[in-house]
């Protein structure tokens, strides 16, 4: 570990930091150089169990607390994140690799959902419909789910908080945090922040496990309600048979794996632009990534040159050098996984255009580092195409037209994004029609909105986040059949 301090972080329960009873903790590694610069607690299930009973007790009071109420106590949170703003930046950069300005920009986003969950408490709406009788009243109420658990992903370990308790605060619900094991430290500086506040003890908690008994705990206790999942389809899946003995809310956004579709008619150059920002934006772990190009046979070796000359502008290094384009990965074993499926791909015939594994010099000799990869005269069933990469490599697929190219996408289990670039409004409409993903980025790159939903199709998920609609799964309907006479 060199002279690196490391630094230790407890769980928080009920309003308290809690170490458990066997001081078992896991060590947190910076991905720059593997490092180990933090340990946070290794919950136990009694820990857990702590944590669920207390969330409970506190959900009760939390839910008759007015809607406008609990929208302060979430803007007391946000208010001093902004504050402290690039502490948190620095922490993310640490323990996730992102570049300084990614960083930034993911407090950024953490403030926005939750500002805009505060807002929308307000605006909960139920309806009023008329009844067949004189002399009574239907109305249909809109309730908390009561315990709500939030499991998040390593590649946005902050705004993923943000995005999930926001909306489950706004709407009466009470919320146990449990970060990715790669990432729990800023989950504990968050934290922090709520125990600087005035919000009840319990609304807020924070357990982190490495033992599944504990962390399945979680999911398959008849406290939980609802979970809200960022993962991958595998961890879907699991969630699925574990939430089933209670018929647990789900709400999972799950693995994709994104085509970005160029037609010969596009603006290449617009094009070249978003598919290499959009590919390797927070060093390709963003769900919603350009995960493989499909581009059409008539202007394939245009793009592809141009391509390789954008990609080669990413300046690969130090996350808090203000010249750095891209980071470290934050998974070994994930970018390990990788590098295999990239030498197999080549194995099967693919050429490699650019990169193909960590870069040279004594700086990346450690770390979880690769070079912006892109493989060429790769075919549809090839490695690369088959699996998710969740890393900075862009395949390159030659098709005969869109309606190959959407063949191809539509033929995967996932569904939850993919792009297009073209400047026929034909094309666009038939994409909005027959695509089977949850969002469409047309003549457009890598980007979000709050107002907007974000949800996956087939096996990326069920139900979704942000805006009106993310709000809404947060909430439970209750009909009333009122007789006055």
């Amino acid at each position: 570990m060199g002279h690196t301090q490391v630094k230790h972080y407890s769980c928080y329960i009920n309003g308290e930091w809690l170490d458990s009873n066997t001081r078992d903790t896991i060590e947190v590694e910076n991905p720059v150089n593997n490092e180990v610069f933090a340990t946070v607690t290794a919950c136990t299930k009694e820990d857990v169990q702590y944590a669920l009973e207390s969330s409970e007790k506190a959900q009760k009071q939390w839910a008759l607390i007015p809607a406008n109420t609990r929208a302060k106590y979430i803007y007391e949170i946000t208010s001093k994140l902004k504050t402290e703003r690039e502490h948190f930046a620095k922490l993310l950069v640490m323990e996730q690799g992102k570049t300084y300005p990614e960083a930034l920009g993911e407090v950024d986003d953490t403030i926005t959902y939750m500002n805009y969950a505060a807002e929308g408490a307000r605006r909960i709406q139920g309806a009023i419909f008329p009844a067949e009788d004189a002399n009574k009243r239907l109305s249909i109420y809109k309730v908390p789910y009561g315990v709500t658990v939030g499991l998040c992903a390593f590649n946005y370990p902050l705004a993923l908080i943000g995005r999930k308790v926001g909306p489950a605060l706004a709407t009466g619900n009470t919320m146990i945090i449990k970060p990715h094991e790669l990432t729990p430290i800023t989950a504990s500086e968050f934290c922090r922040l709520v125990d600087e506040t005035s919000i009840p003890k319990g609304v807020i908690n924070m357990v982190s496990t490495k033992t599944a008994d504990a962390a399945s705990l979680l999911v398959e206790s008849p406290i939980t309600k609802l979970i809200s999942l960022t993962g991958s389809t595998r961890a879907g899946r699991a969630m699925y048979r574990a939430a089933s003995e209670n018929i647990t809310g789900l709400i999972l956004e799950l693995g994709g794996k994104a085509p970005f579709i160029v037609c010969d008619d596009a603006d290449i150059d617009k094009a070249v632009d978003a598919a290499v920002i959009s590919r390797y934006a927070n060093c390709g772990q963003v769900c919603i990534c350009n995960e493989m190009v499909f581009v059409d046979e008539k202007i394939a070796d245009e793009f592809t040159e141009k391509v390789i000359k954008r990609a080669q502008q990413i300046k690969v290094g130090d996350p808090f050098d203000a010249s750095v384009n891209m980071g470290p990965n934050v998974s070994k074993l994930g970018l390990d996984r990788v590098d295999q499926l990239v030498k197999q791909n080549l194995n099967e015939g693919a050429e490699l255009l650019l990169g193909g594994g960590r870069p040279d010099g004594a700086y990346f000799e450690k770390g979880n580092w690769y070079t912006p990869t892109i493989l060429g005269n790769v075919k549809g069933d090839h490695a690369t195409i088959s699996q998710e990469l969740f890393a900075p490599v862009m395949p390159i697929v030659k098709v005969n037209g869109f309606e190959e190219a959407v063949s191809l996408a539509n033929d995967r289990e996932e569904g939850l994004s993919a792009y297009l670039y073209s400047n026929d409004y034909r094309i666009h409409q038939k994409a909005i029609d027959t695509m089977e993903v949850g969002t469409i980025f047309i003549n457009q790159q890598i980007i979000g909105n709050i107002q907007g939903y974000h949800s996956g199709h087939k096996t990326s998920g069920a139900a979704g986040e942000d805006g009106v609609y993310g709000l809404d799964h947060y909430l439970q309907k209750r009909t009333i059949y009122l007789n006055y006479e």
